[in-house]
């Protein structure tokens, strides 16, 4: 991304040379790099619930994890040359998005800690549903047609069935699975926000922003409300660092870019692998037995966001 070139003098007023005015269904390379962060994120609830394990808490480790990616944000920011300075018309969608973020963070962490990985993994993914009924609304040109309103109720059949099945199932809980919808609700919120916004605020300061607003946030809850001292186990390591660095940083900028040129719809529609992936790493990893709810609720999911994310070609798209 060359920020540099032909820049402002002033350094707060810098345009995005790049940003595309419509944005365009995927292509063939951006899908699969797209996939790629599918292939990521699909660690990441099995990544949480492994740091949970070690007894650290959900708001120290939400503190440390966002720690770790703002320097990775600070990283990607110096290398494009990128001041992290906003400017005054960008407090308020700022402020906005660091509530946005941590209000669904916290869910997620709180959530994760009281339900299995398995569940986690597929109630979370189900963020791509709620992306594409807001775009609907909000984005030009990513509407919503019959067969992709019954795909959406198929895909919320699937929610449901991981939800009832957590009065029974080992490990999970109807208080940890109904935060973690919540929080899938909220991140397909984010998802519409940060694709909006990123057509006007360069992606570092809205990464950054997130990671600021959830280390002060999460680190004066984990003083005031956690206790007990950080055992730092090579587990403990590995489930912190995939958390931060791989999800955290290289996660985060490589979605805001996505959303940024591609439609938002679209690019969630590939996290419909990632409960597959999760599920997988959960019984990999964690050992969990795969209850017949999480299978039946993956099988929906997958099937009814194929359905709400296939669509035909725009008349009108933006130039590569």
């Amino acid at each position: 991304m060359a920020i540099e070139r032909d820049a402002p003098q002033n350094p707060q007023a810098e345009t995005l040379p790049d940003a595309p005015q419509i944005r365009r269904p995927l292509n063939l390379r951006a899908g699969a790099f797209a996939m790629l962060l599918v292939l990521l994120w699909g660690g990441q609830p099995v990544a949480i619930k492994a740091g949970l394990e070690e007894g650290v808490g959900p708001l120290r480790l939400s503190a440390i994890r966002m720690t770790l990616g703002g320097i990775v944000v600070l990283g990607y920011a110096l290398v494009t040359r990128t001041t992290l300075r906003p400017t005054r018309a960008e407090f308020r969608p700022l402020f906005g998005l660091g509530i946005l973020f941590v209000v669904q963070t916290m869910l997620m962490y709180v959530g994760g800690d009281h339900t299995s990985s398995g569940h986690a993994s597929v109630l979370i993914f189900s963020f791509p549903l709620w992306t594409a009924l807001l775009g609907h609304f909000i984005i030009p040109g990513d509407h919503m047609s019959v067969r992709r309103t019954g795909g959406l109720l198929i895909a919320y059949g699937g929610v449901i069935v991981v939800f009832v099945g957590g009065f029974s199932a080992p490990g999970a809980s109807v208080w940890g699975d109904l935060m973690t919808v919540t929080s899938a609700m909220l991140l397909g919120t984010r998802q519409i926000y940060l694709s909006h916004f990123s057509q006007s605020i360069h992606p570092a300061r809205l990464l950054m922003t997130q990671s600021v607003a959830a280390v002060i946030l999460f680190g004066l809850g984990g003083v005031f409300l956690e206790s007990g001292p950080l055992v730092w186990t090579p587990e403990f390591l590995i489930a912190l660092c995939y958390q931060g660095i791989v999800i955290g940083g290289f996660g985060f900028i490589g979605n805001t870019w996505l959303i940024k040129r591609y439609f938002p719809s679209q690019v969630s529609a590939t996290m419909l692998f990632a409960p597959i992936f999760g599920v997988f790493f959960s019984w990999m990893v964690l050992g969990e037995s795969l209850g017949f709810e999480v299978l039946v609720g993956v099988v929906l999911l997958v099937t009814g966001s194929a359905l709400v994310q296939l669509r035909r070609q725009p008349v009108a798209e933006a130039p590569e």
